[in-house]
């Protein structure tokens, strides 16, 4: 489980509600059992979003998708921007 080093952080149903939303974008990543660290990121990611607010299930998936959007928008652009 990539949240057990949250166990008493978190209540028991907030951790079932982190634990549904990373096993929905692990699915949408594509993200296997062994790409351990992206998985640990991932969760970690969750956990901050979580506690900055995000403590339902649509706001906490919605909010690291936009973020993830965010960031592959900057790279994508970082990488474009040489080539002018």
């Amino acid at each position: 489980m990539a949240f057990s080093g949250y166990i008493g952080m978190l209540t028991p149903t907030d951790l079932q509600m982190v634990q549904r939303v990373f096993d929905q974008l692990c699915k949408e990543r594509r993200l296997a059992q062994r790409d351990r660290e992206q998985r640990e990121d991932l969760a970690a990611e969750l956990i901050r979003t979580f506690r900055q607010g995000a403590t339902n299930e649509v706001d906490l998936w919605q909010r690291i998708s936009k973020l993830r959007r965010a960031q592959t928008g900057v790279t994508q652009a970082a990488g474009t921007a040489g080539g002018c």
